[in-house]
């Protein structure tokens, strides 16, 4: 493995999932110190750099142009400019682009400094109740190809499991885990993390379905779901 080299970076630089609060001092003063930001979406996180006070070149990396834009930034990362690569809201590489660079960057050898910060799973893990020594994230499950298959996989884990899921997609899924997992195993759903309308809902998976069967769903979710006991 490379060493090293200290004189070029790509900072992995977490943005805040709701309250703008939530970012840090040290992710601030890096994000004034770069040559530039690659962001999810530039609109977004230009609004977040304008309330900040921020002024800074920005570059889109995003998920449909991430196997292109590889090389190239690695190629730029050599010759010494710094980078920060931010997601719309939360870690980069976290369900968002990132991977790819960061993978590129460990086999170059480049210096990567990946800074803490919000991250959507954590506070919805923790508020759950569920045990927290040993669990599973497992994102966003296949679209239609896999997804049958992966839920299957997961029936008798015994670990607590974390997806992520989109407001359109909630109940189906939810569905689908009453029908995997059983009816009375114990959920809990997240949506809004760090927003003004932060809700986090507790109950069987029988409960939960006969909830958002009925509720209006807006939002980002987070679906916690206690393990096979």
């Amino acid at each position: 493995m490379a060493e090293p080299v200290e004189e070029t970076c790509l900072y992995l630089v977490p943005t805040p999932i709701g309250n703008l609060e939530d970012i840090t001092l040290r992710a601030i003063r890096v994000l004034k110190e770069v040559d530039v930001v690659l962001a999810e979406d530039t609109r977004t996180s230009g609004k977040l750099l304008n309330h900040l006070g921020i002024e800074k070149r920005m570059h889109s990396h995003h998920l449909h142009n991430e196997h292109k834009a590889v090389a190239h930034l690695v190629e730029r990362l050599k010759k010494g400019e710094k980078m920060a690569l931010v997601s719309d809201a939360g870690t980069p590489g976290i369900s968002d682009p990132g991977f790819l660079l960061v993978r590129a960057c460990v086999q170059e050898g480049l210096k990567i400094e990946c800074l803490p910060g919000p991250t959507a799973f954590v506070p919805a893990l923790v508020k759950s109740g569920f045990s927290t020594d040993r669990f599973t994230f497992e994102g966003f499950l296949p679209i239609k190809k896999g997804r049958q298959t992966r839920l299957q996989s997961l029936a008798q884990e015994e670990r607590t499991m974390i997806f992520y899921e989109s407001p359109h997609r909630v109940l189906k899924t939810l569905e689908q885990f009453k029908e995997v997992f059983g009816a009375e195993r114990m959920v809990s759903v997240s949506r809004e993390i760090s927003k003004m309308f932060e809700e986090t809902l507790n109950g069987t998976l029988e409960e939960m379905v006969q909830t958002f069967t009925t509720k209006a769903i807006k939002g980002e979710f987070v679906i916690v779901v206690q393990g096979s006991k």
